[in-house]
């Protein structure tokens, strides 16, 4: 596509995601939703943002109906954007997710159908068909096909589904990183290693709460952040090294938090900061006009807010206090 065709599809495209960015969930509308006086006028509210009404729902009716609202975003966005990767970046976390349900129910003869998402750039019931037999993988996207082979082998070989998911968390971030350096976006080549980075960050904390050695650790972690595997597992031997790795990096709060939770601290802290390290390195895209950054913070904004209504609506469902929810609300910054 020519530069110009492109910037001016970029351009169109930007414009009218600044727009949307107004009517999205803000902390405002969250405080609403979390002080409205029952469930119902809570889910009601949510529909000025639009999405389908809630109200009579369940958790999983809630559940069905946010996925449907993220499908359909994705997929308007993959049909208008100039770079489909900007989308396959986020559409990417489904698929493999989707792999690894898929790869552990046939190992144990079950049937993965109601637990796989429509979200990935693949439908689960073309994925069940392409990985059913022989010769259907190559209609898979190059990315799933090689890490479906290499996940299902290792399965095969060790019998342990922990190792299978490490293989696909590799080829996954692999996946991710090759198509935001097909966009030749310096942006979304840091947004990829920012994702990276937190992985291994929370890799990292969870082995040594868990007890476990640097094998294990090295395992868990995946290449392709700005901080090397084997240089973070070393300075995880101790919460203060773990921290210093981190000065002056997005996740550096992340790292001191989840040094506390090494010695025993809350993790709950820890991982919202982290997603919050995450949340705002993309607020740095509204610095930039048009192209492939805008569509790509709207994606995350659009993710935050899905997750954010998520635990209001089951969180009043199942009758967790106002204060309780609001405490592990991540950040937004619509």
């Amino acid at each position: 596509m020519a530069k110009k065709v492109k910037d001016t599809e970029y351009l169109m495209l930007s414009s009218m995601i600044r727009a949307r960015e107004a009517g999205m969930l803000t902390r405002e509308r969250m405080d609403r939703m979390l002080s409205a006086p029952s469930f119902q006028e809570a889910a009601k509210l949510l529909t000025d943002c639009g999405y389908e009404d809630m109200s009579g729902c369940d958790a999983a009716g809630v559940d069905a109906a946010l996925s449907r609202r993220r499908a359909a975003v994705f997929t308007e966005m993959a049909n208008m954007c100039p770079q489909g990767e900007v989308v396959d970046i986020f559409r990417a976390k489904y698929d493999y997710h989707n792999l690894k349900a898929l790869i552990k129910a046939r190992a144990m003869g079950l049937d993965a159908g109601r637990i796989l998402s429509g979200c990935g750039r693949v439908e689960p019931a073309k994925l069940v068909e392409y990985t059913d037999g022989e010769g259907g993988l190559s209609s898979l996207p190059a990315d799933m096909e090689e890490a479906y082979a290499a996940a299902s082998d290792v399965l095969a070989r060790t019998g342990n589904p922990q190792l299978a998911d490490f293989e696909l968390d590799r080829r996954y971030f692999a996946a991710i990183s090759s198509m935001a350096a097909a966009t030749g976006s310096k942006f979304l080549a840091g947004y990829a290693a920012v994702l990276i980075d937190s992985a291994n960050l929370r890799a990292a904390v969870r082995t040594v709460r868990m007890g476990k050695d640097t094998g294990f650790m090295l395992g868990a972690m995946v290449p392709g952040g700005s901080i090397d595997c084997g240089i973070l597992a070393k300075a995880a031997e101790s919460a203060d090294s773990l921290a210093a790795a981190f000065n002056a990096t997005p996740l550096e709060q992340a790292a001191a938090l989840g040094a506390q939770a090494m010695k025993g601290g809350a993790m709950t802290a820890f991982e919202l900061a982290c997603d919050n390290a995450v949340s705002a390195y993309l607020t740095g895209a509204k610095m930039i006009p048009f192209g492939a950054e805008p569509v790509a913070e709207y994606l995350a904004l659009l993710e935050g807010e899905i997750t954010a209504a998520r635990m209001i609506l089951t969180g009043r469902l199942a009758g967790i206090d106002a204060d309780v929810i609001r405490e592990r609300l991540r950040d937004i910054d619509a």
